[in-house]
């Protein structure tokens, strides 16, 4: 009898009919959530190096005003399929509580049964005395890239005018999901949501770093060329150089007409709690001079992910150049790393040059980028909150912070 013949083609197709009877298995299995140790959470974000670095441990330890708590998703035999970093807020005079999970959590967004992710996380918030949770769902909902951004500019513009160059299914899916189920999409980046609904990304994977120099535009490479030539340095500084990054923050803030309100102790807690998690996780980036500090940028590393994260500089021998030959650094080294992306995090959604704000867009859009809409944040008061004047204080509250 001669032997069966398995031909590539056919086991490609049987190992994906595999793969989707093992989806639809899992999809039929119930979740239930829990409370994780840091080991049992940390295992888990090793094996998910997409997770935001607001879903890491020791983010809990920068954002000292909340309390915090680990959450994982568990099959019956209790194999872990998500997981999530809370945090509570207690809202003054009462013990119930805000919780908050920061582009999070870890989880399975493309599954259709979304019910088996929010009701046990629900449950589990509830019984802990939460009257309403928001969360980060990660997915993303439209991109555009640099070219497109940069050619619909004009009066009044803004990029939600203009055809998307993509269109993610999951996230769009995802949304009316949670739209359905009564979850609420907050205000806008500002107005509502703590982190940015548009961000920049600059997709690192499969290219090399001389892909990463052309896909600079014109203007770019010439002011990396600029800040060498005038012979700018760009170093990794340490704790102790924390002081003169906030003194350029600040000035910066009053040039560009904008105030995170952080302190320097912020900034010092946030390094060192970053830091003894991993050492390297948060990086501070000096672009030095003829001697002086004329650009500090931070930058946040975790998984397969970089983030920029705060960028200043100096008011003064700006023709130099040292932010743009910081930020080249912060790119190559993102790339070594082995990074799928640099995320530059918040741009305005303006593409009228006239507005203040477009010029930060237009800085980072010369990296050949995509400008992201992320699905933002969502919100829901728990049952029997959604009228009280608890839950209504609470948004006031909010709106004044």
């Amino acid at each position: 009898m001669c032997a069966l013949l398995v031909t590539p083609a056919r086991q490609h197709r049987d190992q994906h009919r595999d793969q989707r009877q093992d989806r639809r298995r899992d999809q039929d299995r119930e979740l239930t959530v829990r409370t994780l140790s840091v080991p049992e959470y940390q295992a888990f974000l090793s094996r998910n190096g997409a997770a935001s670095f607001l879903q890491y441990p020791s983010w809990a330890s920068v954002k000292d005003l909340w309390h915090s708590e680990r959450v994982g998703w568990h099959y019956p035999d209790g194999e872990m399929e998500g997981a999530g970093l809370v945090l509570f807020r207690q809202f003054p005079g009462t013990r119930k509580y805000f919780a908050y999970l920061p582009e999070g959590p870890v989880a399975d967004w493309s599954d259709p049964r979304i019910d088996r992710w929010l009701a046990p996380l629900m449950r589990h918030l509830k019984a802990a005395g939460a009257f309403a949770v928001r969360i980060g769902p990660t997915p993303a909902y439209r991109r555009w890239d640099a070219a497109t951004a940069k050619a619909a500019t004009g009066p009044g513009r803004q990029i939600s005018d203009v055809l998307a160059t993509e269109v993610d299914p999951v996230g769009a899916a995802l949304a009316d999901r949670l739209r359905t189920r009564g979850w609420k999409r907050c205000g806008g980046e500002d107005d509502g949501d703590a982190q940015p609904r548009h961000v920049f990304r600059v997709p690192l994977a499969g290219r090399s770093p001389d892909e990463l120099w052309s896909g600079l535009n014109q203007e770019w490479r010439r002011n990396v060329r600029k800040a060498a030539k005038a012979g700018v340095e760009t170093v990794v500084g340490t704790a102790a150089d924390l002081p003169a990054f906030y003194r350029l923050l600040r000035l910066t803030e009053e040039r560009d007409g904008f105030r995170l309100g952080r302190s320097l102790a912020y900034y010092e807690q946030q390094y060192a709690v970053l830091n003894a998690e991993e050492p390297g996780r948060m990086r501070l980036y000096l672009g030095i001079h003829q001697g002086e500090i004329l650009a500090a940028h931070t930058m946040v590393v975790a998984g397969s992910r970089v983030w920029y994260q705060t960028g200043a500089s100096a008011d003064h021998r700006r023709e130099v150049r040292p932010s743009n030959a910081l930020q080249w650094r912060m790119m190559c080294d993102a790339h070594a790393l082995g990074a799928q992306e640099y995320d530059m995090r918040g741009v305005p959604s303006t593409l009228d040059p006239d507005e203040r704000s477009f010029g930060l867009l237009r800085w980072k859009l010369g990296t050949g980028g995509q400008v992201v809409e992320t699905l933002g944040e969502w919100e829901t008061p728990m049952d029997g909150y959604a009228n009280t004047a608890l839950y209504k204080a609470f948004q006031a509250y909010l709106a004044r912070r």
